[in-house]
């Protein structure tokens, strides 16, 4: 039943909707009398569907001549609209450079640093430097207690002095034999042996500087036991700084030995240390997608410190694209796109965005500079229609 009731609401809902048609259009009552609807229905409905086509076409001068004026002004200020051009903003294009600089941030170390370690175990006896004083290679830091390598070193050289009289007194004598005056002679080269031995011993004593350098802070106190692993001091040879720093792989080709390396410390801004690149490495980090870059940079006044963090920045010939405004870049289902004013003529051109920028955008496209690309009133531009720059092409106004 209820299949049924629906029909029937359904069915009396379009005989509403054919009669309300029937009523509002003359036109649709004749429609339906062509297709075989009753006359006396639709002229029941609505007279004038029956009525010739000549009588209502003849009625309708019957408006006032005013609505008829206002009509046709109407349709004539719509047709001036229609033909006017659409004004726009535009600015030329530019061109613009990327990847031509390098910004990174790079760690200085010294071009030599040591960590001094005694070769002999031992009590520190004597501390012959202090923190920030400046040594030279060889001269002596720290030296431990050597009383028993001293008695050691005499006691080879009687033993070495007894040796080389007894083999000198062998070889002078004729009562020996030849054998004999060779084992004195071993005897002797031995003896010496063991002087060389006991002189290294004692030298080693001695905690010498491998390298010229400023010392650190010296990490053991007088009377301190020592072994070969500990940590005496640590010396910088900063008269040049060694800046590491990490560049994207997109400059991993750019980079040469050799090129100018500029570097701003933290600590001393607005201070720039020209250098220059003393490695690359030879392969870019997987993980970062990085490279490793080596500068190195002059530091003869002594002003600039291991560790310090540096802002390094390198220039390269980089890569020219047309720059545009970044209002002028519009998107479709086909991607993004410009407007180009050619001829006071609108032109969709296809565009890829290569760099953004605060005040431009870097773009790939069939442009040079000096075309003009519209940057406002764009909703209303369409492919090939007129437009008119603003500020171009004005009527000059007469002077009265």
């Amino acid at each position: 039943m209820r299949i049924w009731s629906q029909l029937m609401i359904s069915g009396a809902v379009l005989l509403a909707g054919l009669g309300g048609w029937v009523y509002v259009s003359a036109d649709a009552g004749r429609t339906l009398v062509s297709m075989g609807a009753p006359e006396t229905l639709v002229g029941a409905i609505n007279p004038q569907a029956l009525a010739p086509a000549s009588d209502i076409a003849g009625a309708q001068p019957s408006v006032t001549s005013g609505a008829g004026q206002g009509g046709n002004r109407q349709g004539q200020n719509q047709g001036r609209g229609q033909g006017q051009p659409t004004l726009v903003a535009a600015r030329a294009v530019s061109t613009g450079t990327v990847n031509d600089r390098l910004s990174a941030i790079g760690s200085g170390e010294a071009i030599q640093s040591v960590i001094v370690m005694p070769q002999a175990t031992g009590t520190v006896d004597e501390i012959l430097v202090s923190s920030g004083e400046r040594v030279s290679k060889g001269q002596v830091l720290v030296r431990l207690d050597d009383d028993e390598q001293v008695i050691l070193r005499d006691q080879a050289a009687v033993l070495l002095r007894s040796a080389r009289e007894k083999s000198e007194s062998y070889r002078n004598l004729k009562s020996f034999s030849r054998l004999e005056v060779l084992d004195a002679q071993i005897a002797a080269e031995t003896a010496q042996l063991a002087l060389t031995n006991a002189e290294l011993a004692l030298k080693r004593r001695a905690v010498v500087a491998p390298i010229d350098g400023i010392v650190g802070i010296v990490a053991v106190n007088i009377g301190d036991n020592v072994t070969t692993t500990s940590n005496i001091v640590q010396l910088d040879n900063r008269s040049e700084l060694l800046v590491d720093f990490w560049a994207p792989e997109r400059f991993a080709v750019q980079v040469k030995r050799g090129m100018a390396v500029d570097a701003v410390s933290v600590s001393r801004p607005g201070q720039t240390f020209s250098g220059t690149v003393e490695a690359v490495d030879n392969r870019v980090d997987p993980a970062s997608r990085t490279l490793r870059i080596r500068a190195r940079i002059p530091n003869g006044d002594d002003t600039l410190r291991a560790g310090m963090s540096f802002d390094v920045a390198m220039r390269f010939a980089g890569e020219t694209y047309p720059s545009v405004d970044p209002l002028s870049v519009q998107w479709d289902a086909k991607g993004s796109f410009v407007w180009q004013i050619i001829d006071n003529k609108s032109v969709k051109t296809r565009v890829r965005v290569v760099q953004r920028n605060a005040d431009a955008i870097l773009v790939a496209a069939e442009l040079k500079a000096g075309d003009k690309v519209a940057t406002e009133g764009l909703q209303r531009v369409r492919e090939g229609g007129s437009v008119r720059v603003a500020g171009e092409n004005l009527p000059e106004v007469a002077s009265r």
